[in-house]
């Protein structure tokens, strides 16, 4: 495939790595001169232990909180819960030989290794069963090391090394074994949890095979033993060969990457989209735990994962899972909303325990049990954050158009957290629903100042898309009465707080007058459309005041994600020439060698103040989104009321993307969508209707009216509308102008 990733050796960081997976096991490749590494991970490897009391979100109510006080950050500062990594494999080679390139071929989802004098290794984590195999074609592999997640001296004694992570859990030292083909080591850790590493090796030929398997305790059957499965599994898939298990792999990972393409000019930003687009099919998939900070790639650095690689609801995961609606790859997706489901319960026991409440609350920081794990507990103790995550149920219904998911998993998951944050809002002495209190991620740090005024910005922007998201999925399912009541909570939240120019400010009083890493009170235009373009003088005017503002204030205190983000931001408002710089900027400055979101600076161009290193998803998929909103757009102009998506094509393009095109990307309705761009214009797209009904698109095309395949084109106003049967295609071509136009103005330099 087209910009595979390509790494010259020496590798030799695990954040530099060429990234495999199937949604459940994570290898990173790396390694220099002829000594191979592969660092092991799995999705469900957490230590839940909680620091103090077990449960203490019972004892520390959210009603009993005073006023300067914030009870809750100490149950964060213990060493667990924590995701925790496997170990790592390591390889020596013939010295004879040296590792000169690794690569990432995309298309088949394999690590390919090549030597100097032209011999080479496959490495692949199978997508469909549970295994990692490598194949090692006329090079002799001497030295076979797998090191244990256990203490340093467990590993060698040579300092921090994969393993060494672990050494302050207080687990007992790793029960290794071998026999002339294969070393494993079985490893307790906390709670009756057990977790197997094992790697066999044979030789077919001029080649050798080696097949690596991880195994948990969450894997056996009852009287089942963990190594005794491992072993089994390598067996098997030694016994296919590499050849046999990687036709079915490729065959999974063919059919991942037919449901969508683009192409773009800008050669880096394309890499960025296809890296995060595999980051979906390698690290999330149904049947497996979501993607937390880090995925299946948790840090080999010595050290436990940054953060405890754990699931942040203040932005993290929301960014993580908001992208692969666009390029139609709903199964990863649908790990995430899965695991939320699976968790009902145990978010209904929350809400009652330490909101006070019915319906259910999902922790703005939790671990893989859904447990909260305390924090700064203005945000990771937010009830809105759950209101973020309801977003995510609503816009995969908006783009699947799948009524049967609607009704049985995200109305009444979405109407549960309505129902939790309708019992905490009370009637201010205005007549406005007003939380108990309220916040704004991650403003103020964690001290008293972060206690805003109820409600803030933030706050509100996520009470009201909640609400009237559930308005329209209740009139979807012929619930009158509860959409009315839904859209009485809408209306009674009251308008956003705006400074006399429109600035949107963090709460009733309060600007952002320093630079900040989180978009929380631009929320409401991207990705909420609550303030959009299309809203009239009063929305365009919050829009302008409140981004001069934010450049004002300079990108000093921004993490990469914020560059992402941002991106979309700017082009959800038509703004292309900034969307682009802004992902331009992220691509080039905050990310490692593999294309790793890296949440510092790396460029030492003073882009942002944060100079450090640590590896979290959400940017590169934020960095994915901002490319699909350049390209296509199908937002509502009215949020709340049924079926009023309009179609956008290209509507933030730079200038500099003369040609681009796409092939069945996904818009709100469930409709696909392919398009052509040449020499700046739109000459050809063509829609297939998600359902039955009216089709809007967005007269983008300067003037020139399409000329339509379809009888029956109407306009209405600034839209083209016609009307499909599901499945029916509506085609329409313009002329391709004979050359590129001169440049107009003001338009960024090329960039990516």
């Amino acid at each position: 495939m087209k910009d595979n990733l390509r790494l010259a050796a020496p590798v030799n960081r695990w954040e530099d790595a060429i990234p495999l997976g199937n949604g459940m096991m994570g290898v990173l490749l790396w390694g220099e001169g002829s000594s191979l590494r592969l660092s092991l991970d799995r999705g469900d490897l957490w230590d839940e232990r909680t620091t103090g009391q077990a449960q203490w979100w019972k004892e520390r109510p959210w009603h009993s909180l005073e006023d300067d006080a914030d009870p809750w950050s100490q149950y964060y500062d213990g060493i667990t819960p924590t995701k925790l990594p496997v170990g790592r494999l390591e390889l020596e080679i013939d010295p004879a030989r040296t590792i000169e390139t690794f690569e990432l071929d995309f298309a088949t989802a394999q690590g390919l290794v090549a030597f100097d004098d032209g011999s080479s290794a496959q490495v692949l984590v199978s997508a469909t069963s549970p295994v990692a195999l490598l194949r090692f074609d006329g090079v002799s592999v001497l030295g076979t090391s797998l090191l244990p997640a256990g203490t340093v001296e467990d590993c060698g004694g040579a300092g921090p090394r994969s393993g060494g992570a672990v050494a302050a859990l207080g687990y007992p030292p790793a029960e290794r074994g071998q026999t002339d083909d294969a070393h494993w080591y079985v490893q307790d850790a906390a709670d009756g949890f057990r977790y197997c590493a094992y790697v066999a090796k044979r030789r077919r030929g001029a080649q050798t095979l080696l097949a690596v398997a991880v195994t948990t305790t969450n894997d056996c059957a009852p009287g089942e033993d963990l190594l005794t499965l491992a072993r089994n599994r390598c067996d098997r898939a030694l016994a296919e060969g590499y050849a046999e298990v990687l036709s079915s792999h490729a065959a999974w990972w063919q059919e991942f990457w037919a449901q969508s393409s683009l192409e773009i000019p800008s050669p880096r930003i394309r890499r960025s989209y296809r890296l995060a687009r595999y980051l979906y099919g390698a690290g999330s998939r149904r049947g497996a735990p979501p993607l937390p900070l880090q995925g299946v790639w948790t840090a080999d650095d010595g050290g436990l994962p940054p953060w405890k690689g754990d699931y942040h609801n203040d932005l993290n995961t929301q960014l993580t899972y908001m992208a692969y609606h666009g390029a139609g790859n709903f199964e990863s997706g649908e790990s995430y909303l899965d695991f939320l489901v699976k968790l009902t319960p145990v978010f209904q026991s929350f809400a009652k325990d330490f909101y006070g409440t019915g319906g259910l609350a999902s922790p703005g920081v939790m671990s893989l049990s859904g447990r909260p794990l305390g924090g700064w507990g203005q945000y990771s103790m937010s009830p809105t954050m759950s209101a973020w995550n309801a977003h995510l149920f609503y816009l995969h219904w908006r783009y699947t158009g799948d009524q049967e998911f609607l009704r049985d998993r995200a109305y009444p998951w979405c109407a549960e957290v309505g129902r939790c944050l309708a019992q905490l809002l009370s009637p201010d002495a205005n007549g406005i629903l007003v939380l108990p209190r309220s916040s704004s991620p991650e403003i103020f740090d964690n001290g008293p100042r972060a206690w805003l005024r109820p409600n803030t910005n933030y706050d509100l922007m996520c009470l009201k898309m909640l609400f009237l998201a559930l308005t329209e999925m209740a009139e979807a399912q012929g619930d009158a009465s509860a959409a009315r009541e839904w859209a009485r909570l809408a209306e009674g939240l009251g308008d956003f707080h705006v400074a006399a120019d429109g600035e949107l400010l963090l709460d009733a009083e309060t600007p952002l007058r320093e630079s900040h890493r989180h978009l929380s009170n631009l929320i409401a235009i991207h990705p909420f459309n609550l303030i959009s373009v299309d809203g009239g003088e009063r929305d365009n005017e919050r829009i302008r005041a409140s981004l001069a503002a934010w450049d004002e204030l300079g990108t000093g205190e921004w993490c990469g994600y914020t560059w992402a983000w941002m991106s979309c931001l700017r082009a959800r408002i038509g703004d292309g020439e900034a969307a682009a710089r802004h992902l331009d900027v992220f691509t080039r400055a905050f990310v490692s060698r593999n294309g790793f979101h890296l949440n510092g600076d790396q460029s030492g161009e003073g882009f942002s103040n944060f100079t450090y290193r640590p590896f979290t998803l959400e940017g590169n998929f934020a960095a994915m989104q901002a490319v699909h909103e350049m390209l296509l757009q199908s937002w509502s102009p009215t949020p709340g009321k049924r079926d009023t998506e309009v179609i956008r094509l290209f509507p933030a393009v730079p200038w500099h993307w003369h040609d681009a095109a796409f092939t069945d990307l996904r818009a709100e309705g469930g409709h696909r969508i392919s398009a052509r761009r040449e020499n700046n214009t739109t000459t050809w797209f063509g829609i297939t209707a998600g359902k039955d009904g009216p089709v809007r698109v967005r007269d983008g095309f300067g003037g020139r009216e399409p000329e339509w395949a379809n009888p029956g084109v109407t306009r209405d106003g600034a839209d083209f509308v016609a009307w499909l049967a599901k499945g029916e295609v509506l085609e329409g071509r313009l002329p391709r102008p004979d050359q590129v136009p001169d440049d107009p103005a003001g338009v960024t330099a090329r960039v990516g």
